[in-house]
C-alpha cells in the first residue's frame, strides 16, 4: 500500500495551482479516509490532486472514504464543492467497489479518474462507458498488465498511463534498482508514444529523503516519463522542478533561437530541425509551468546544449 499515514506539510503560503493533466508532473495521492487532509493537499504544489479510495483505504472504510470524496467534489451540476476538478483513484475493475465508485463519481464534479490494477482493454472501456468523456489514467501494476500495455495505451478512453511500482514489484519479485525496472519503464514510454498519448506517469518514491526523491525523479526523466505519483504534499515541488525544463535548458533554447535568427532564420544543416523542435518544446513547457524568462539573467553566460537528461 502507498499510504503510510504521511505528515502533510504543505505550508500555509503554498497555494495550489492545478494545470492541464496533459502536462501534469506531480500527481498527489491523498487518503480518502482522511477528509481533513483534503484541504492542505489542495494548497500544495501538486499539479493534480488524486483522492485515493483504493489502495490507501481498508475495505471496512471504502464507503465512508467514497462519501468523503463525493462531499469534497460536490455535484456535477449545481453548487460545486471545494475540490471540484480534483481526480480520484478508484478501485479496480472486478472488485466489489468498482461499480459503486463510478456510479457515485458520475454525479460529481470530478476531473478524472486513475483506474487501479488495469490488466486489459476491457478494464478501461467498461470504466469509460460509465464515465463518458472523463479522462482515465490507466494504472498498470502487474506483469499481466505490462504484457498488454500497448493494447491498453491504444484503447479509446485511456488518457495517460501510470506505473504502479509497489504492486508491480510485489507481483514480479523485482527489486527497486532503476536497472531492474528499466525494461518496465521503457515499455510505458514506448507504448504511450506509439499510442500518441502524453508521456507516462512514474510511480512514487517512499520515504522523506530529498536526495532519494531527487535521484528517483531524475530516473523518471531519463526514461521519458513526464509525471510522477507523490505521496505527500512536500514531495510535489521537488518533483515539479525535476520534471520541468532546467535553467540550463531554457538558456540553451533562448540562445539557440537568437543564434538561428542572427544567421538568417533559415535551415543551415540537418541538425537544425530537431534542435528547433527541442528548443520550442523547452520554451513552451517553461511558459506552461510558469517559468518565465525574467526568472533568469537577461544576458546569460553562453550555455552548451544540455545533455538529454530530459526528453524535450
Amino acid at each position: 500500500m502507498y499510504d503510510d499515514n504521511p505528515t502533510y506539510d504543505a505550508e500555509s503560503t503554498d497555494v495550489g495551482s492545478r494545470i492541464d493533466p496533459v502536462l501534469a508532473r506531480s500527481w498527489l495521492l491523498v487518503n480518502g479516509s482522511h477528509y481533513a487532509k483534503f484541504e492542505p493537499a489542495s494548497r500544495s504544489r501538486a499539479d493534480i490532486v488524486v483522492l485515493d479510495i483504493e489502495d490507501a483505504v481498508a475495505p471496512k472504510d471504502k464507503v465512508s472514504a467514497r462519501d468523503n470524496v463525493v462531499r469534497w467534489l460536490g455535484p456535477k451540476d449545481g453548487t460545486r464543492g471545494p475540490g471540484a476538478g480534483d481526480w480520484v483513484r478508484v478501485n479496480g475493475f472486478g472488485t466489489p467497489w468498482w461499480a459503486d465508485d463510478l456510479e457515485a463519481l458520475s454525479q460529481t464534479a470530478v476531473g478524472g479518474v486513475m483506474l487501479a490494477m488495469v490488466e486489459s482493454v476491457d478494464h478501461v472501456t467498461e470504466t469509460a462507458k460509465r464515465l463518458p468523456g472523463l479522462p482515465i489514467v490507466a494504472l498498470v501494476e502487474t506483469a499481466r498488465g505490462l504484457e498488454r500495455i500497448s493494447e491498453i495505451a491504444a484503447t479509446k478512453g485511456t488518457f495517460r498511463l501510470a506505473f504502479g511500482i509497489g504492486d508491480f514489484r510485489r507481483d514480479t519479485g523485482f527489486g527497486d534498482n532503476p536497472q531492474t525496472l528499466a525494461y518496465a519503464r521503457s515499455r510505458f514510454t514506448i507504448a504511450a508514444k506509439a499510442a500518441h498519448l502524453p508521456s507516462a506517469i512514474d510511480g512514487p518514491t517512499v520515504g522523506s529523503s530529498a536526495l532519494k526523491l531527487s535521484e528517483a525523479t531524475a530516473v523518471s526523466a531519463e526514461f521519458g516519463m513526464t509525471g510522477k505519483i507523490c505521496l505527500t504534499p512536500g514531495q510535489c515541488a521537488q518533483v515539479n522542478e525535476g520534471l520541468s525544463p532546467s535553467q540550463d535548458e531554457i538558456t540553451w533554447a533562448r540562445e539557440f533561437f537568437a543564434e538561428f535568427e542572427r544567421d538568417g532564420g533559415e535551415i543551415r544543416n540537418g541538425s537544425d530541425l530537431p534542435r528547433i523542435a527541442r528548443a520550442t518544446k523547452i520554451l513552451d513547457l517553461a511558459r506552461s509551468y510558469g517559468i518565465t524568462e525574467s526568472d533568469y539573467d537577461d544576458d546569460p553566460v553562453h550555455a552548451p546544449a544540455p545533455s538529454d537528461t530530459h526528453h524535450f
